[in-house]
């Protein structure tokens, strides 16, 4: 259990896994395989939420 919890916004769509290697069929001549990165939509890449806005009724 960890003494300290974190207090950051982590984004609800990645979890905070805001990067994933995808590996295909292929492989590069030197054996590596090759890799598609892609990153999450909604924060970037970033892991973290947008603060949240505030909405403003009327003047």
């Amino acid at each position: 259990m960890p003494l300290h919890a974190s207090n950051r916004r982590v984004c609800r769509h990645c979890d905070g896994f805001c990067v994933v290697a995808i590996t295909t069929s292929g492989r590069h001549r030197d054996g590596s395989r090759v890799l598609l990165h892609v990153v999450c939509h909604a924060c970037q890449g970033t892991g973290l939420a947008a603060p949240a806005r505030i909405a403003h009724a009327g003047k």
